[in-house]
């Protein structure tokens, strides 16, 4: 289930000009959207500086499949 949405998510993005394989928070921590920020860690506030993480796990490529990654 979390694939899924990770892929709806991304489709947001996409359909808003942001790159195919970058999630709306993602691109919001690399653009320096500060409040769209605040909005998105605020939706996600069980998890702490959300859209950071989501920037660090897409440089890191943790999205990928483990073989992927290297």
């Amino acid at each position: 289930m979390k694939q899924i949405l990770i892929a709806i998510d991304q489709l947001a993005n996409t359909v808003i000009g942001g790159w195919a394989d970058e999630t709306l928070s993602s691109r919001a921590w690399r653009e320096e959207r500060r409040v769209l920020i605040a909005v998105i860690d605020g939706l996600f506030f069980w998890e702490e500086n959300h859209c950071e993480a989501s920037y660090i796990s897409e440089r890191e490529r943790m999205q990928l499949p483990p073989e992927f990654r290297a």
